[in-house]
């Protein structure tokens, strides 16, 4: 298998939240060693990049920024899940609040 590239970096990890897909690179040449990136699902356009030196920030922030995507997707679903619903009758025991 090929490696897959994008601006120097090879791709060393990938994660997929969704629609969105967050990477890892790394690069023995550039100044900041490891990078991560954010792009659609499926296609290479790689953007917001978050550069560093360690490879275990990258890790932690490529975790994080799947975390972020996570809880977005979550707030969408719960907004969809959170129709009102019309109630038909109410039941004589419960207390109107």
């Amino acid at each position: 298998m090929e490696k897959e590239n994008n601006a120097g970096y090879v791709i060393t990890d990938r994660l997929s939240v969704g629609n969105m897909e967050f990477v890892i690179g790394q690069s023995e040449n550039a100044p900041a060693k490891f990078v991560t990136w954010r792009c659609n699902k499926g296609e290479k356009n790689y953007h917001w990049g978050h550069y560093s030196n360690d490879r275990l920030t990258a890790l932690e922030d490529l975790c994080n920024r799947s975390l972020d995507e996570i809880h977005h997707v979550r707030s969408l679903q719960k907004d969809v899940d959170e129709k009102p619903v019309r109630q038909t009758e109410k039941k004589s025991h419960e207390t109107e609040r």
